[in-house]
């Protein structure tokens, strides 16, 4: 039996639509977290190896993925 995580809170502050994905210029390496404006930076990121890891983030936090960010 698969157990289901219970979804932590969107950090205060942020949105669904403060969610980035954000890829390394020298090596192409993506991470998703959500943008702080004021800090010009993703807070709470994390690393994205494929598409499944950018499903699992949203799923987190309880959000459906759609497909772009």
């Amino acid at each position: 039996m698969k157990r289901h995580k219970k979804a932590l809170p969107i950090p205060e502050g942020f949105t669904q639509r403060d969610i980035r994905i954000e890829s390394s210029v020298c090596t192409g390496e993506k991470t998703i977290g959500f943008y702080s404006a004021a800090e010009k930076k993703l807070l709470y990121a994390e690393l994205v190896r494929n598409e499944c890891d950018i499903t699992a983030f949203y799923e987190k936090y309880g959000l459906e993925y759609t497909g772009r960010s």
